[in-house]
């Protein structure tokens, strides 16, 4: 499903649609954004402060927590700027996607990765430079989004 903008609507509200796009349902939606914190202990204890609760994934090399649905990670090896957070665009089939996105234009940022309980990541930055997270996610129950 996606939303489907009706130009004849003068109200010009977003209307949902069981159409699916051409190219089917490739991205399936956001899924996860990542923050860098590269004192993890501070950051977990940080984000717990904020979100008000604990984390449900907390090891050395990941901190996930559950927001409505989705998640907020941290990891410690990565770089905190000002340029912002990486989000997570779910998929159905990763190695298929950063094939078609290579196809489009985008070149491989950061190859994909199992990081454990069967979820992938990888990375791929469009022809501007921009980097765009895919995530395939077996576990993603959008029935738990609120």
């Amino acid at each position: 499903m996606y939303f489907k903008y009706d130009v004849k609507d003068q109200s010009k509200r977003m209307q949902m649609s069981s159409d699916k796009t051409d190219g089917g349902d490739m991205i399936l939606g956001l899924r996860t954004v990542i923050y860098p914190a590269p004192d993890l202990a501070r950051g977990k204890a940080w984000y717990s402060r904020v979100l008000g609760h604990d984390p449900y994934f907390d090891e050395p090399f990941y901190v996930g927590f559950s927001v409505g649905g989705f998640e907020l990670g941290l990891i410690p090896d990565g770089v905190p700027s000002s340029d912002g957070p990486l989000a997570y665009w779910g998929v159905a089939d990763i190695v298929a996607e950063v094939q078609r996105l290579t196809q489009l234009g985008g070149t491989v940022h950061e190859p994909i990765k199992d990081v454990g309980g069967d979820i992938k990541v990888a990375a791929v930055k469009d022809p501007f430079g921009n980097v765009f997270g895919i995530i395939e996610n077996p576990h993603f129950n959008s029935k738990n989004l609120r």
